[in-house]
């Protein structure tokens, strides 16, 4: 077992459930729920547990020396976030411009609790004619469960009731925010 497994499993307490379809190289990942800066860390261990490049989103200031070189070796992409320009099919060029990508977001759109996701990872999706794998961080059985790939059919408000469904009981790293 290496040292990552170790920390994870025997140090931390987490476990597993599912995993990526390895035949899946381009796909939205929404992580529910995303309660804590805990969770970056959790992701961290995951996709180093799973050999699973999982990438995100930046906005490009951050991709300047010194720390550029970290965040593109930690599987992130540069966003020109200039107003006026439409985000989603700027990261859906950013899909097309790689033979592998699964980008990571919290549909939420921050820590705190909300009553309602923010629709971009629908929209990403469905520009970049990928599917969508829910992904449950739940802190109250450490436990990081990767559903099957979902679809989108193109109705929003009835794709986002299944999407949500996978996330019931599950409890965030700050059960107040869930």
């Amino acid at each position: 077992m290496g040292l990552t497994k170790f920390i994870f499993y025997k140090i931390l307490g987490w476990k597993i459930v599912g995993a990526f379809d390895p035949a899946i190289k381009k796909c939205v990942v929404i992580v529910v729920p995303h309660t804590s800066w805990h969770d970056f860390f959790v992701g961290v261990f995951v996709r180093r547990i799973l050999k699973t490049e999982i990438n995100f989103v930046a906005k490009k200031e951050l991709f300047v020396w010194p720390i550029g070189w970290y965040f593109r070796w930690m599987g992130g992409a540069s966003l020109d976030r200039t107003a006026g320009q439409n985000k989603v099919e700027a990261i859906a060029a950013v899909f097309n411009s790689k033979d592998e990508f699964r980008l990571a977001l919290a549909p939420e759109g921050t820590r705190k609790k909300v009553d309602i996701w923010k629709t971009g990872y629908y929209y990403i999706a469905e520009a970049a004619h990928v599917p969508i794998v829910p992904v449950a961080f739940d802190y109250s059985t450490r436990s990081v469960t990767i559903h099957k790939p979902f679809y989108p059919t193109g109705a929003i408000e009835a794709d986002t009731k299944v999407l949500r469904n996978y996330y019931v009981g599950v409890v965030g790293k700050k059960p107040e925010y869930t």
